[in-house]
């Protein structure tokens, strides 16, 4: 038995806000390090499969709601979450074709992106070190893809969202 929402509206704003509650829910800190850019993953996933239901003023809204849940100077997230889906969206046909591990390699870069101009922001307000640590959640996001993708995959065929 499939379910059908209205216009599958509601299955993708659901994600969406599963993916910042993941953000912003606590983790030990030991874990914490290895996060993965949740809403990012949200994100390029439904740009990928409908992009002409995400884009990047759905990411720009979320880069933003994300930079006041977790005190980032205001536009660091928007920015960088608009530049991604708006390379997904650009390519998304070109994207579609790539095999998981592919798009994974994919995501992994997108996240690096992201990552590094998360740096650069605090670098600009605070005086921080680039370590190691900023790839963690760049691995971390590169192994839950496949995964991510499965799984909304099968919510966005059961509550057939177009």
């Amino acid at each position: 038995m499939s379910l059908q929402l209205p216009n599958g509206r509601i299955t993708i704003y659901l994600s969406l806000v599963l993916a910042l509650v993941l953000t912003i829910m606590p983790l030990p800190s030991v874990v914490s390090a290895w996060r993965p850019t949740w809403v990012l993953l949200v994100l390029l996933y439904w740009t990928l499969a409908l992009p002409h239901r995400v884009n990047v003023g759905h990411a720009w809204v979320l880069g933003l709601l994300q930079d006041v849940l977790l005190g980032a100077p205001l536009g660091v997230h928007a920015l960088s979450f608009s530049l991604a889906c708006y390379v997904f969206a650009l390519n998304f046909q070109r994207f579609r074709n790539f095999s998981i591990w592919q798009q994974s390699l994919l995501v992994g870069v997108i996240c690096l992106l992201h990552q590094l101009l998360r740096f650069w922001a605090a670098y600009l307000f605070d005086d921080v070190a680039l370590t190691s640590g900023i790839l963690y959640p760049v691995f971390s996001s590169m192994v839950l893809w496949p995964w991510i993708f499965l799984l909304l995959r099968k919510t966005r065929r059961r509550f057939k969202v177009r």
